[in-house]
């Protein structure tokens, strides 16, 4: 039976949380303390430090050998049953013929229905409800299988799903079929940047009709970062011509030959256009080149706003950014780099761009360029030729290591990746062996992980308050997405610990924890891959503003 003095415990544990949270929240949105750039430097703080020590100082200090594999085998299969539901609502052999789900609201739901707030909300919350040493240390454990096997789950879904949508835009006349190979340039960290517009293909096409496409940085976002970090080098060594969009300088490489291509932000008709009418002037264009005719700028501005979530993107990566500086050259051992990137642009704007050969360009098996729009996220689904077949697509292991390889990239700069496998071996080490860690090296630690709680839920408040509206998705999706996250949720974990053979505490701490608020990891990806982040914004915001009432209800009705 639930008394007054379990309630007073659990409000202990959790109420200091929201004051962090609305002590945020209020610094921002009503005294003006806080500016947006300097939330984003607090969210940097957190993301880089305080999280990542948070999770290793839990993870560290649990004991993997007597982990519970009974309730971690729960949690297992209510994942693994929700995936298998969306998986068969979303096939091409379910009664609907796959058209009752598609592969952006299955992952919406399955990020809704699963992957709760577990290392912030959950390990104070469930302490306070059932002590540290059984509800604590099992959700650790959880913290453990999320950051491992799970978000690399929904990391490895959103990129196929750019991959999908990637190939379906750059080759929808079933010439995927013949794709052999996928090479990623270093400095490409996520293939939702095409959405974006700011990658490009270059498909090598062999003489047996085999197609090797690489994937690089696009022209134009190159210049923009060279231009933002280089602009008075090259003003030193070429003058170039300044146009002013909404009060932000951009500068343009001018070339002797053909105007230079915008960027991703043409679609494909009005490119065709701008080339053919590029050869169709040539003769005035090489009149221009010498009579001070110049082309028109082709760089565009656009600014990138940091999420102010606490969880790390990659979207600012320092290999990314150190790739596209320096376009332009920034001394003599750079001289290379500008006679190249000149010849580049001639070649740009003077390729033909069609893949398939035609009377007006036979393709020798040369390079041919292939720019992604700026509206590159096309239909999941794959076209039908007529008859009820999809169009083709490239092997299965060629799309697979495409796959991996961004996968890989996104987690090797992810920290909290390094934090949870580092902390996972530890404890391996630790409690294998009983080793203790150096004191001077815990107490270093034990700083900032002491921190990172409260930083954690002050960046949420912050975020909180630099959204205009937080029912960003409407009022009947977000009554969708609260029934997903507060009933569907706890109700598929029920059933899969009585399934498993769960009973009593272990119970009803399986059931609470699936009734958490939303996860904050999975709305990061949904933003940065553009698949629903209104509806994860409000699952992540209004979550937490009902969390602590619906959590208290199920504790006390379990109770009962």
């Amino acid at each position: 039976m639930i008394t007054a003095l379990d309630l007073y415990h659990v409000l202990t544990a959790v109420v200091p949380l929201y004051v962090a949270m609305t002590l945020a929240y209020g610094s921002v949105r009503w005294w003006r303390i806080f500016t947006p750039d300097q939330c984003s430097g607090i969210n940097r703080f957190v993301a880089l430090f305080a999280v990542p020590l948070l999770s290793f100082h839990f993870i560290s200090t649990n004991n993997p050998f007597a982990m519970n594999l009974r309730f971690l085998a729960a949690d297992t299969l209510q994942k693994l049953a929700v995936l298998a539901v969306l998986a068969l609502a979303s096939s091409r052999l379910s009664p609907l013929r796959g058209r009752l789900l598609g592969l952006d609201w299955s992952i919406t739901l399955f990020s809704l229905s699963t992957l709760p707030n577990t290392l912030v909300m959950g390990i104070p919350l469930l302490r306070g409800m059932y002590g540290p040493d059984s509800a604590g240390t099992l959700m650790v454990q959880v913290v453990v299988l999320q950051c491992i096997i799970w978000y690399t789950l929904m990391l490895f879904l959103f990129e196929y799903r750019a991959a999908r949508a990637l190939v379906m835009d750059q080759f929808p006349d079933g010439a995927a079929a013949s794709i052999v190979s996928f090479r990623v340039d270093s400095d490409v960290v996520s293939l939702a940047d095409a959405a974006k517009g700011e990658l490009e293909a270059d498909a090598h096409v062999a003489d047996d009709g085999r197609v090797r496409v690489t994937v690089r940085k696009s022209t134009s976002s190159r210049s923009e970062a060279a231009c933002s970090h280089s602009h008075s080098h090259s003003q030193s060594m070429q003058q170039p011509r300044v146009s002013n969009l909404s009060g932000v300088e951009i500068y343009s490489l001018q070339s002797s030959r053909n105007p230079t291509p915008r960027g991703s932000s043409f679609n494909h008709a009005e490119f065709f256009n701008i080339v053919g009418g590029a050869k169709g002037a040539g003769g005035d264009e090489e009149k221009g080149a010498g009579g001070g005719h110049s082309p028109q700028p082709h760089a565009q501005a656009a600014k990138r706003k940091d999420l102010h979530m606490f969880v790390w993107s990659s979207s600012a990566s320092p290999v990314s950014e150190r790739a596209a500086v320096h376009v332009f050259g920034a001394g003599a051992e750079h001289g290379d780099v500008l006679a190249k990137g000149t010849q580049a642009y001639d070649e740009y704007g003077r390729d033909d761009f069609s893949r398939t050969k035609n009377g007006n360009g036979a393709d020798k098996g040369g390079p041919t360029l292939s720019k992604f729009g700026s509206n590159s996220t096309a239909q999941l689904y794959p076209k039908d030729d007529g008859e009820g077949r999809p169009a083709a697509m490239p092997p299965a292991s060629v799309m697979t290591r495409l796959i991996l390889i961004m996968v890989w990239r996104k987690l090797i700069r992810n920290p909290n990746t390094y934090s949870s496998l580092i902390g996972v071996i530890w404890s391996l080490v630790s409690f294998r062996w009983g080793i203790e860690m150096p004191a001077i090296i815990a107490r270093s630690i034990s700083i900032l992980s002491d921190a990172g709680l409260g930083m954690a839920m002050f960046s949420l408040g912050l975020f909180m308050a630099l959204q205009p509206r937080i029912i960003a998705c409407g009022n009947k999706l977000a009554a969708v997405a609260m029934a997903v996250r507060f009933l569907v949720g706890p109700a598929v974990m029920a059933a899969a610990s009585i399934a498993v053979g769960l009973r009593g505490v272990l119970l009803h701490i399986a059931i609470v924890q699936a009734a958490l608020p939303q996860g904050i990891v999975p709305f990061v990806f949904a933003k940065e891959y553009n698949v629903h982040p209104d509806i994860l914004s409000t699952a992540v915001i209004f979550g937490m503003l009902i969390a602590l009432p619906i959590t208290l209800v199920y504790y006390i009705l379990l109770g009962l």
